[in-house]
């Protein structure tokens, strides 16, 4: 199998690929090329590193989609965006790499079919931001995508793209639409939903976190511990099993930032609690204002597709990946 993960030196991009050198039979096939690409160099894993091959391009420019699948892989990551916070601040950005980027990669999918018979799996990471305001208390599968900013609607526009191209045969898509990772390692990005991971992660080394809403904001969240097992399990699903709606809304824990910190307190203890700092920031309080924060997500449950249930879950599961098994 030919594996191309785009988007490999991102966060959820770089847990993938190194589930993929951990566990390189989880496809269900053994990989005989992994091809990483991003805008910045990808790690490439150890065991791994002999079928191996990094790009290092701009997504969105010309010619850059056919060097991506000039090795006809059988399987495509798509996780390549430009982030909610970001896309906002830079229209033109977020449109060139999140809308643009998109159609240029499924384009060139469907001429290299139209040379010699190709048909790949395109597993694409798209967002709970495709859906807006005014919400239900729970958004069921039959809700409609009406997204208050631009990000949701580059990722729903991407969706519609993937449903067609999907329909015609040209390539085999699924678009996973994910919650919130939380909790996100590193450093800071510019996601508007940044700060539900700072107030955890920063707290738990030691460092003081800035929470600029409200503890009654309510949201949708998974770690990326499951976010790499929707790829994982989206690559080796039975898609004749999803049907021609390909976009599924990922299962996740809904949650109150209060809820976030009382788990925290629970994991951590007050001293944890004490080290964030309450910074009202309205244009960010807008954003977060504008998404969804509930979901029954029973239709990708039964398709197998699995996440935590407690926000306690989610704190061990990054002292456990990121932190050694022990608090900073």
């Amino acid at each position: 199998m030919k594996v191309l993960v785009i988007g490999s030196a991102g966060m959820v991009g770089r847990k993938l690929v190194e589930r993929l050198g951990r566990e390189p039979d989880c496809l269900g096939a053994s990989i005989d090329q992994l091809i990483l690409a991003d805008a910045f160099p990808s790690p490439v894993p150890q065991s791994l590193a002999s079928v191996s091959s990094v790009l290092t391009l701009d997504f969105a420019a010309q010619g850059s989609a056919e060097k991506l699948i000039e090795q006809r892989p059988d399987l495509i990551f798509h996780l390549a965006a430009i982030v909610s916070g970001e896309a906002e601040a830079d229209f033109d950005k977020g449109y060139t790499i999140n809308l643009d980027g998109t159609r240029l990669l499924f384009e060139a999918i469907r001429q290299a079919g139209l040379k010699e018979p190709y048909v790949p799996r395109v597993i694409f990471a798209s967002s709970i931001a495709v859906f807006g305001a005014p919400f239900p208390d729970m958004i069921g599968g039959e809700f409609f995508t009406t997204p208050l900013t631009s990000y949701g609607t580059q990722k729903a526009i991407a969706e519609l793209l993937l449903a067609d191209y999907s329909r015609r045969g040209i390539f085999d898509g699924l678009g996973i639409r994910l919650p919130t990772i939380c909790i996100r390692p590193g450093t800071p990005n510019k996601a508007a939903s940044g700060f539900f991971s700072n107030i955890l992660r920063e707290p738990l080394s030691g460092k003081e976190a800035v929470l600029p809403v409200d503890e009654n904001v309510r949201h949708w969240f998974a770690s990326p511990r499951s976010a790499v097992g929707f790829f994982v399990h989206g690559a080796t699903l039975d898609l004749s099993k999803v049907g021609p709606r390909r976009n599924l809304t990922m299962p996740g824990l809904s949650a109150l930032v209060g809820e976030e910190i009382e788990a925290l307190r629970r994991v951590a203890g007050e001293k944890a609690v004490s080290l964030i700092r309450k910074e009202p920031d309205p244009v960010i309080a807008k954003i977060v204002a504008g998404w969804p924060t509930n979901f029954d997500a029973s239709r990708a449950v039964g398709l197998g597709f699995r996440a935590e249930s407690t926000f306690d879950e989610i704190i061990r599961i990054h002292i456990e990946d990121e932190l050694g098994g022990h608090l900073g």
